[in-house]
């Protein structure tokens, strides 16, 4: 009698969730586990992902599905907030889904739970400049089109990225050769300089000049009824510049010169100071040296991207 009494009593206890040597209770609470940080640049070094958790345990965090080595069980702190960092250095460029998994040091009080995935995006450089000619780009509003939009798009000369049909758009670039001791890309030493646009059959052909003072290159992409450029939306375009063949270049060298001190020469013992300075100086290159090519192809956010829009309707 006193066996069948026990039998049913553990059975009356298993029923009602009453926990178990070995594994969790049926009321075990379930925590909660967030992802943050993860910010990083492709190439500059590591990251710190931050898991923050309801209860105290290990954290084994993951990128894009692969479990990061050395993040296999890192520990939360033991109070409140109950966090656990992991260094994480980016394999590759783009949206990278970050995950984790929290195993709760009371096993009997809460269970294992999964993070909600987090999407982080690795940087890379941006413009796509091939070196050893770096390009810069951006666009202005020709004069006389800015139109009755004016206040929305900005006035003539004014930087911006966003156009309407019936504007135009004024490419301005700028460019340095690093083969020529970083001089200025100009009309003495570029061969060809030009903007490709996505849905335009011929490449624009860019000029050097004089801009009330400053100087650079400048192109032109007229949009509005046909033959005008009229594709609304993103406009692709890439910039290239080649350099003119060089059969001299600068480059970097040092010599002596001097030392002054308020504007005299320093002595010491009746004989002057020299010191090492760092300067360009132009070589002979034989045979001569391929003009270098660069190109831009910018890749900013969405909303940075060079747009052009349909004029509203009222």
């Amino acid at each position: 009698m006193k066996r069948l009494i026990s039998s049913i009593a553990i059975s009356a206890l298993a029923a009602v969730g009453v926990a178990v040597v070995g594994g969790p209770s049926a009321y075990a609470a379930t925590p909660t586990l967030v992802l943050s940080g993860g910010s990083a640049t492709l190439g500059l070094g590591s990251a710190i992902i931050k898991g923050t958790a309801s209860t105290a345990g290990a954290v084994k965090f993951s990128a894009a599905g692969v479990v990061i080595t050395g993040c296999e069980a890192v520990a939360t702190t033991t109070v409140t907030p109950f966090v656990a960092n992991c260094t994480w250095v980016p394999k590759a460029a783009g949206a990278t889904v970050l995950t984790a998994t929290l195993t709760p040091t009371d096993l009997a009080g809460f269970t294992v739970v999964d993070a909600a995935p987090f999407t982080v995006k690795v940087g890379v450089p941006i413009q796509g400049v091939v070196s050893p000619i770096n390009i810069f780009a951006d666009t202005v509003i020709a004069s006389g089109s800015t139109g009755v939009l004016a206040p929305r798009f900005g006035v003539s000369c004014a930087v911006t990225s966003q156009y309407i049909v019936g504007q135009t758009i004024v490419f301005r670039v700028y460019a340095n050769n690093e083969q020529l001791g970083g001089a200025v890309m100009d009309s003495s030493n570029t061969a060809k300089a030009y903007i490709e646009v996505a849905g335009v059959a011929d490449p624009i052909q860019m000029s050097y000049g004089n801009h009330s003072g400053v100087s650079f290159w400048t192109g032109v992409l007229a949009t509005g009824a046909a033959p005008k450029y009229s594709t609304l939306g993103v406009i692709n375009y890439k910039v290239t510049m080649i350099a003119k063949d060089q059969d001299t270049m600068k480059v970097p060298a040092t010599k002596l010169v001097r030392k002054k001190v308020d504007g005299k020469t320093l002595m010491v013992d009746g004989r002057p100071v020299y010191e090492r300075v760092s300067y360009f100086k132009t070589v002979n290159v034989s045979p001569a040296l391929k003009g270098a090519v660069g190109t831009l192809q910018p890749s900013w956010t969405a909303s940075s991207l060079l747009t052009l829009f349909a004029v509203p309707t009222a």
